[in-house]
């Protein structure tokens, strides 16, 4: 309700104003702090000496106190505007009177007497908010499960340090205070959504950290601020064992980072890395590549025009995203490895210091667990080892003989010159065969070594993809034969274009990781991987094994899953080959907080198409709107002119973000030649853009994956468009489930029989 009607109104507007001016006061003090650190780290940095190691342990403290700093004013600035968004009341058993806490984005605590004057939504404590009922209620903390009752749920609307509304509440799902935030408009970035996250949605940013995490969201089930919001809590209740660094996020792409690099900041975290699996593959391989745009091949599925050609690299993206091409791959290096020791005993002086057979049997036996050129190392050892007790032999068998000549020319010859100078001559040679025996030494283990194979990943990788009948050959007991050859020729020929694609990363990463080993320390402790129905079985094995020591939350939406061909199907794959069975949380989103009722009925209907059990329907928050839209217009311009008439209607009523969905981008660039006159008109998202600007944007239906939007008008939705295919309807889903408030569906002909009942 609005604030000034609340009876508590003149109680919460003091307590505003008293926890706006201590954050002023806090502000006034760290910008102080600041100044004095400023200048200390300036002036460490002046007379900094990299050869005294004091100096290099001071500069680095005050540089880290530094950066807290600064976060804190950043914290605090933004506290200035909206220092909380929720209060409860509770009070502990065997205490008399109930704590009061307001809950923020930050802690903020009164350095007089150390109360608590906001409590951040990360701590323990706050999980009362989110999940407990007024009345009896406990939250766990480090000290144990704290018991109590819960007297008071308040929510409260501050905007620029203004009390706007007041909202009494038992839970946070379904209530007014909701409905307020989903019915807001759409803008170019996330949100944040502290103040809204939702029971089943609590649960997964607080789920344990150690035990993989994989949740099947809707579409608009809030996937990825969740996903933020969790490495918030994460780092906030790891603090003292990990940076924001040892956290990562892999997304589909630049785009997408672009469009939730907001979020981090605004929830007080910084420096996590972000990056897309294409960045750090090339980071793994350590060579740059050029790589085909993943969408081209979805385009040729989407324009399905060559039916034949089609099929055969659909198969060959579905090999080598599957665990199969690993196996695949693991009997080639199985090749590899019996041949990679050079067939030739290690000898010096025509001595032999270790057989072949020995050191094969260390290669192949011995230190078989670990990648080939650790194992090359270790036997580096055992050959330096055993050269050196050679070495040793030898030089004593030179100097025996040397004692032997001397002391028989001793015996058998009177004492003169000529004596004298074979004395001499036979320590010169002695001598001169120690010197040469320690020249030979010194090179000789490094020669041995040198001989055997170093050729890079991707030279291993492409010997195989062009040698036909070993990839037949080994290809025979895990693929169709039809297609062995097609698929070699196919990766072929874009490999000897100079390109390779998506699906070649994870085999080529691979194939370092089996060789050599990934000697780049990796400092993350835990991966957070979105859109994940798009990345394959193949990858997630890649990445868990490479970052062994690594958790993850996994959250993706398989009815999204627009990239199946090469994507995952079942996140039970995932669990048991990138996982290898290992206990996993499998946890669903089903309710969907983007969308009205009428709009995710009618895209569930299309889903509904697929007849999948894997791909269950999104469940719309009771929030009603328009019905959808179904128009039929004769010709594209006067599609054209209806759609620049619900632009200018949609303005006026200030929505500001609105997409033109098209399934294809010919069909985004004719429709974009006739809307483009359109003032303040609107712009084509093609895939390689690295920032969203949001706004009016037309974009095909295969990139509006992961964006939202305040209105979505689909354009071309006939029967000979969205075909009754999986691909289709999934594509038709996605672009259903874009818009917040309003969907018009415009088609020419016949509309689609995936909008049947629409």
């Amino acid at each position: 309700m609005p604030a000034a009607k609340h009876p508590d109104y003149k109680e919460e507007l003091e307590r505003l104003k008293y926890t706006l001016h201590y954050v002023e006061k806090s502000l006034d003090a760290s910008a102080e702090e600041k100044l004095h650190m400023d200048e200390d780290v300036a002036k460490r940095r002046r007379h900094f000496d990299s050869a005294d190691s004091e100096s290099y342990i001071g500069l680095m403290v005050n540089t880290m106190l530094q950066d807290r700093i600064n976060l804190r004013i950043k914290n605090l600035k933004m506290a200035g505007k909206r220092p909380y968004f929720a209060r409860i009341d509770f009070k502990e058993d065997g205490k008399d009177v109930p704590e009061r806490l307001y809950i923020g984005k930050m802690v903020l605590i009164r350095d007089e007497d150390q109360e608590l004057i906001i409590v951040d939504w990360r701590a323990p404590v706050a999980n009362l908010y989110y999940e407990a009922r007024l009345g009896e209620a406990a939250y766990t903390c480090p000290d144990g499960k704290i018991k109590g009752r819960l007297s008071l749920k308040r929510q409260f609307s501050i905007d620029e340090g203004r009390l706007n509304e007041i909202f009494d509440i038992d839970i946070t799902t379904n209530d007014e205070f909701l409905q307020t935030y989903l019915g807001a408009n759409a803008d170019n970035r996330l949100k944040d959504i502290v103040s809204t996250i939702q029971v089943e949605q609590n649960r997964i940013i607080r789920a344990d950290m150690w035990k993989p995490l994989i949740v099947q969201g809707a579409a608009g089930s809030g996937k990825t601020t969740i996903a933020l919001h969790r490495i918030a809590y994460l780092i906030y209740t790891y603090e003292k064992r990990f940076n924001p660094e040892n956290f990562m996020i892999i997304a589909p792409n630049r785009l997408f980072l672009n469009y939730i690099s907001g979020v981090l900041p605004e929830l007080g975290v910084e420096k996590v890395k972000q990056t897309t699996f294409q960045d750090f593959a090339m980071e793994l391989i350590g060579g740059k590549f050029k790589i085909r745009d993943s969408n081209e091949k979805l385009v040729l599925f989407v324009n399905g025009k060559d039916r034949e050609y089609n099929e055969i690299i659909k198969k060959d993206s579905e090999l080598k995203s599957s665990i199969v091409f690993k196996n695949i791959l693991d009997d080639y290096l199985s090749i590899i490895e019996k041949d990679f020791i050079p067939h030739e005993d290690f000898k010096i002086l025509q001595n032999v210091i270790f057989k072949y057979e020995e050191i094969n049997r260390l290669f192949l036996v011995d230190y078989k667990h670990e990648p080939f050129m650790k194992r090359v190392k270790e036997i580096k050892k055992h050959l330096t080892n055993a050269l050196k007790r050679k070495k040793d032999s030898l030089v004593q068998k030179f100097q025996d003989q040397c004692d032997f000549i001397v002391e028989n020319l001793k015996f058998t010859m009177e004492d003169c010159a000529e004596r004298h100078e074979l004395i001499v001559n036979a320590i010169d040679y002695k001598n001169e065969s120690i010197k040469n025996l320690e020249t030979i030494s010194k090179k000789a283990v490094k020669e041995y070594i040198a001989g055997i194979s170093k050729a890079n990943p991707f030279k291993y990788y492409k010997s195989f993809i062009t040698d036909g009948e070993l990839f037949g050959r080994l290809c025979s007991k895990w693929v169709d034969e039809k297609y062995i050859e097609p698929i070699r020729k196919y990766s072929e020929d874009i490999i000897r274009s100079g390109s390779i694609e998506i699906e070649d990363l994870a085999p080529i990463i691979y194939i370092k990781f089996r060789i050599y080993g990934m000697d780049e320390k990796i400092p993350v402790k835990h991966i957070v991987v979105d859109e994940a129905q798009d990345f394959s079985v193949f990858q997630f094995y890649v990445i868990r094994n490479i970052i062994k020591d690594s958790s993850f939350t996994i959250l993706g939406d398989l009815c999204q899953g627009i990239h199946s061909y090469r994507g995952v199907k079942d996140w039970n794959d995932v669990i048991k080959y990138a996982f290898e069975n290992r206990e996993c949380q499998l946890l669903n989103l089903e309710q969907s907080y983007r969308t009205t009722v009428e709009i995710m009925d009618a895209a569930n209907k299309v889903l509904s198409r697929i007849k999948d059990k894997n791909l269950p329907p999104g469940r719309p928050v009771i929030r009603h709107g328009e019905k959808v839209g179904i128009i039929k217009r004769e010709t594209v311009e006067e599609t054209a002119l209806d759609i620049e008439s619900k632009v200018k209607s949609l303005r006026e009523d200030n929505y500001k973000s609105i997409a033109v969905i098209c399934k294809t981008m010919n069909e985004c660039e004719d429709i974009f030649g006739l809307l483009k006159k359109i003032k303040d008109g609107p712009y084509i998202i093609k895939g390689t853009e690295k920032q969203y600007k949001g706004g009016f944007v037309i974009v095909p239906s295969y990139l509006s994956k992961g964006l939202e939007f305040d209105a979505v008008m689909i354009v071309n939705a006939d029967d000979d468009v969205y075909k009754e295919n999986e691909l289709d309807a999934k594509l038709l889903y996605v672009a259903m489930t874009r818009p917040l408030h309003k969907l018009y569906i415009y088609h020419r002909r016949r509309l689609s029989h995936l909008l049947k009942d629409v």
